[in-house]
């Protein structure tokens, strides 16, 4: 995921997180807080669950933020 601030200095910096983690997510998938790139922990298991949903979160240094959900 990508976000973007035009703020300058520490505002304009923005800090990826998963909201409500579950475990089972925090598990098979991994978020980079810096980048907001997520990568796979370990294979994906259809037993498990055939459709994942993880719901990302964007903040800036200014307080604001903004999520958006992956499926």
């Amino acid at each position: 995921v990508t976000a973007t601030d035009a703020d300058d200095g520490m505002n304009g910096d923005v800090i990826y997180s998963l909201k409500e983690e579950t475990e089972l997510a925090s598990d098979i998938f991994h978020l980079d807080s810096d980048t907001g790139a997520i990568t796979l922990v370990r294979n994906l298991d259809y037993e498990e669950g055939d459709r994942y949903e993880l719901e990302v979160q964007a903040n800036d240094g200014g307080g604001l933020f903004d999520k958006a959900k992956v499926s």
